[in-house]
């Protein structure tokens, strides 16, 4: 498993099940241009998969050092995003959700 394997198995750790009820959602990773894993939260439930989901509501494209940095609590991920070291593809408002979902 890849260090960027790892810290999106990590970010699903800290899944916040209360805050996903009724949800249906897909959140794609973009890392390094190379790597792409979607988190999929439906009905208090948090699934990983590898690859790229085409369903995908929006997609976070950051390289492998935002990434961690984000998932160990180091990063946080609106100043990666101001900094321009994360950007977005899809609907923005949905990647907000996302610290409601995992927290720190």
């Amino acid at each position: 498993m890849t260090d960027v394997a790892k810290a999106v198995e990590a970010m699903k750790a800290k899944f916040n099940p209360g805050a996903a009820d009724g949800l249906d959602l897909v959140f794609g990773f973009r890392i390094d241009e190379t790597q792409n894993f979607s988190l999929i939260v439906k009905d208090s439930t948090c699934e990983l998969q590898e690859g790229v989901n085409p369903d995908a509501q929006v997609t976070l494209v950051m390289d492998a050092e935002t990434m961690k940095g984000i998932v160990s609590g180091e990063t946080d991920g609106m100043q990666a995003f101001m900094g321009g070291k994360l950007r977005t593809e899809g609907d923005m408002m949905l990647a907000m959700k996302l610290s409601e979902l995992f927290p720190a």
